[in-house]
């Protein structure tokens, strides 16, 4: 990882007693608290302004534009979410009838997930952006409720088809960095699981209900994939038939188990049998710099990419350069779902 221009921290010495809580939603966009601040390392885990966060580099600054595609007819409402850092905003879009940003909820950021395994979610779409910010949506932008964990610093999140909400944890200054915690029909108080992993990044259901996790192990130093089983109460840690360099979404897209490398800048797709994942296929993306979280729908993959401070569309499963880029605000892009009516 090219760290050239940040100062790094030597295993975990950095306060996290300079975590402060993420905003209540406002009415105002907010200044940009993420672009032109601190950045440091503890292991290989990245940290804004003190805060950990999924993407495996600052942005670079560089904003390359694509052509769009021709828009889409179909009479349901598409919605697009681009996550911005902790506490900011998400951008909203209705791709592909255009690329231009429709509206915002500010107060958000992070990462987000839906009620389908991979496609477009029905109705509702959530948010995990940090401390005390797990906040379910009617879509495309009206607050239902919120739910909250008792570990910093929730992340990710994922949803099987029961409706069961899995949030994973990226971050804990104490016991519970690398749980997920589950929330059965995406209520009530959660129970919490441990995991093989340090720090959690992503994760996702696939077909069968199984539950996927990625993130790092062996001191926060290598990635790890992990499983816990529908069913079973144990996370078991899965070995993939190649390398991974840094952890990315993790995501069921109908035949294959998908798990993205922020480094590589590519998608593998697995086979998973018992504890070993074999790669099947692997997506290559160009064009984009780091995309933090990614979100498959039927032949497009979008891309919520911090290094290009931008959101980005892919065909899927082709990959390649980006068929459209979206334009709008962003604020080092953590997060992208979608949804609709």
């Amino acid at each position: 990882m090219n760290t050239t221009g940040f100062a790094k921290c030597a295993g975990a010495l950095l306060a996290l007693a300079t975590f402060s809580a993420c905003g209540a939603a406002s009415t105002v966009a907010p200044s940009s608290p993420a672009l032109g601040s601190s950045y440091a390392y503890v292991g290989r885990t990245l940290f804004v302004n003190g805060k950990p966060v999924t993407a495996a580099r600052p942005p670079s600054g560089t904003l390359p534009r694509y052509a769009t595609i021709l828009p889409d007819r179909h009479s349901k409402a598409k919605y697009e979410y681009v996550f911005s850092y902790y506490g900011t905003y998400a951008s909203i879009f209705n791709y592909p009838k255009s690329v231009q940003q429709i509206g915002s909820i500010y107060g958000d950021g992070g990462q987000g997930c839906t009620n389908a395994l991979y496609g477009y979610g029905k109705k509702i779409m959530w948010n995990v952006g940090g401390q005390n910010a797990i906040t379910e949506y009617k879509v495309p932008s009206t607050p239902i409720k919120t739910l909250s964990v008792n570990y910093y610093f929730p992340s990710s999140c994922a949803m099987n088809t029961s409706g069961d909400l899995a949030v994973g944890i990226l971050y804990a200054s104490g016991a519970g960095g690398g749980d997920v915690v589950i929330f059965k029909n995406g209520s009530g108080s959660g129970r919490s699981y441990t995991t093989p992993l340090d720090e959690e990044f992503f994760d996702g259901y696939d077909n069968k209900g199984n539950l996927f996790a990625d993130g790092f192990t062996g001191n926060r130093s290598g990635f790890a994939l992990v499983e816990l089983p529908k069913g079973s109460s144990k996370f078991v840690k899965i070995n993939t038939s190649n390398s991974v360099q840094f952890p990315g979404s993790v995501q069921w897209d109908g035949t294959y188990l998908t798990v993205f490398d922020q480094v590589a800048n590519a998608m593998y797709q697995y086979t998973v049998s018992g504890t070993t994942a074999t790669l099947k296929n692997t997506i290559q993306f160009q064009g984009s710099s780091d995309c933090a979280q990614t979100w498959i729908v039927k032949g497009l993959v979008y891309c919520g990419d911090a290094g290009n401070n931008n959101g980005e569309v892919f065909k899927y499963p082709a990959g390649g350069s980006p068929v459209a880029t979206f334009t709008g605000n962003f604020d080092f892009p953590l997060g992208v779902t979608a949804a609709q009516k």
